[in-house]
């Protein structure tokens, strides 16, 4: 599936919602984070009912469209296996609140890295859903003396940042 199809079906899935749709850009992220990663940044006129409670409509929107965009492009009997490893890598982002909710997790993954560094242990980060976990393991995937693993079952399952020493 095009970009460009994406695009017009986040719109008609935010328009059926009544919320008015004011610009929907895309851009395609290269960072060390999250590699290859499209990101659809919509402005709406009144972003409450998606970014209310924490953000839950939008990452409602988000399941939606990776749901329809999987649906599309599985693959079809005796036509080969169609790529889906970019499914994951579509993000939507709605008056800049996953921008500024990522950077605050990276900020959060920072400091309790410090913290491990500084005590020489293992640090706990708070519970977290598992597209925050994702981000932290992402953005302290390259560092030598940090390891990071989830534990936990559920609504506690939280990130250990783990200190390991120079290797």
């Amino acid at each position: 599936m095009k970009n460009e199809e994406i695009q017009n079906l986040i719109k008609d899935l935010i328009e059926k919602t009544t919320v008015s749709v004011k610009e929907i850009t895309f851009t395609e992220q290269e960072s060390t984070d999250r590699p290859g990663m499209t990101m659809f940044s919509v402005e709406v006129g009144d972003p409450y009912h998606f970014l209310g409670r924490g953000g839950e409509g939008l990452a409602a929107l988000n399941h939606l469209v990776r749901r329809i965009v999987e649906s599309k492009v599985s693959p079809k009997p005796g036509l080969g296996d169609e790529p889906k490893s970019y499914l994951g890598s579509i993000l939507v982002d709605i008056n800049g609140f996953q921008k500024k909710r990522i950077e605050s997790i990276h900020a959060v993954a920072h400091m309790m890295a410090e913290r491990a560094r500084y005590f020489k242990s293992s640090i706990e980060v708070d519970p977290m859903s598992a597209f925050d976990r994702r981000i932290v393991h992402e953005f302290l995937a390259n560092e030598t003396d940090l390891k990071t693993e989830s534990t936990g079952e559920g609504l506690s399952r939280r990130v250990v940042i783990k200190y390991v020493g120079n290797i």
